[in-house]
């Protein structure tokens, strides 16, 4: 028969609030990344600034490793790295010693991530490491550990309690070493002056990459843009429209240059008896937004979003190439 007592999480009370316990352990994580903050602000500063020298002069990749936690913050370094521009790869710390130090040669960086900096299993690397004259950069809380004593520069992060209330798992301190990962690959990124162009060639799947493709991927081209010239009766404009069914129509003057264009919201601002019998100079919209093949879709749709519209007339030379539709971006996963 279920018991009808509280939940209790010890003999001393009941379980506190999920959220509670939320706030405490975000509250705890936070407190970590300040002191993080504060100590970039002294001395660690300087050291940092030296890290980020070092791998930026490195002419191999930054083989990034770890054990345990450390190990999954390693992995998740080496893949930031890597997607901003910095050559990286994981190697796991115990697998080192069993062939894999075979990935790293003379050229690369070590950044080794330990949080006590005396796990045995580092010791292959710490000494393939002396061998080879392959630089080491240490994040570890215990600049004085036998990985702190051997690498070349020593990325201290200040001591901070777990969020565990044991002040046992890995939480707060797994926290700032990502967060000190990231800052190192961001200060390369900045540093190199790398692109969303450049970004955009490692990351061609998913949203972020449809957001980094161009208006010339998106846009509907030749036959399947709606077009009619000046001069043209509205029943003509209409009949168009409907039949290229985007909501719009291309007006172009005798050059072929882009003259404006009728949507759906112009015949809802213009309804009247004579409506269809008017030419589309009347009702259109003169010098309407255009955009070039060329430009990013993240910039798209920032357009279509401050302009309140759903549709783009795509030209060159002023002459329309392609029409580019809000809801073609939604079925491709960029708006």
């Amino acid at each position: 028969m279920p018991s009808s007592k509280p939940l209790m999480t010890s003999s001393s009370g009941p379980a506190s609030s999920p959220v509670e316990s939320a706030l405490r352990t975000l509250e705890t994580e936070a407190s970590g990344i300040s002191a993080l903050s504060a100590a970039l602000k002294g001395p660690l500063g300087a050291t940092f600034a030296a890290a980020v020298e070092m791998i930026r002069q490195a002419k191999g990749r930054v083989i990034v490793t770890g054990l345990g936690k450390s190990g999954h913050m390693a992995r998740k370094i080496a893949a930031t790295l890597a997607s901003t521009g910095t050559p990286a790869f994981f190697v796991h710390t115990a697998e080192a010693a069993h062939g894999d130090l075979g990935m790293i040669t003379a050229d690369d960086v070590i950044m080794a991530l330990s949080w006590s900096g005396e796990q045995p299993e580092m010791k292959t690397l710490v000494n393939y490491s002396a061998r080879f004259a392959i630089p080491m950069i240490a994040v570890t809380s215990n600049a004085a550990s036998s990985l702190g004593q051997a690498a070349d520069i020593v990325i201290e992060l200040p001591k901070a309690r777990e969020a565990c209330p044991h002040n046992l798992a890995p939480t707060t301190s797994t926290m700032m070493q990502v967060a000190i990962g990231d800052a190192i690959a961001i200060a390369l990124l900045e540093g190199r002056g790398f692109t969303a162009l450049e970004f955009a060639h490692f990351h061609p799947g998913g949203k972020l990459g449809a957001m980094l493709k161009f208006v010339r991927d998106y846009m509907r081209t030749g036959a399947e843009i709606p077009v009619k010239p000046m001069g043209t009766k509205m029943s003509d404009a209409v009949v168009e429209m409907s039949a290229k069914g985007l909501g719009c129509v291309c007006i172009v003057n005798t050059t072929g240059d882009v003259a404006g264009i009728i949507t759906d919201g112009d015949l809802r601002r213009h309804m009247r008896p004579d409506l269809l019998t008017v030419a589309v100079d009347e009702i259109m919209t003169k010098q309407p937004k255009t955009v070039p093949p060329s430009m990013m879709a993240t910039e798209m749709i920032e357009v279509l979003n401050s302009r309140k519209i759903t549709t783009l007339i795509v030209t060159e030379a002023n002459k329309p190439v392609g029409i580019v539709h809000l809801h073609d971006l939604l079925r491709a996963g960029v708006a």
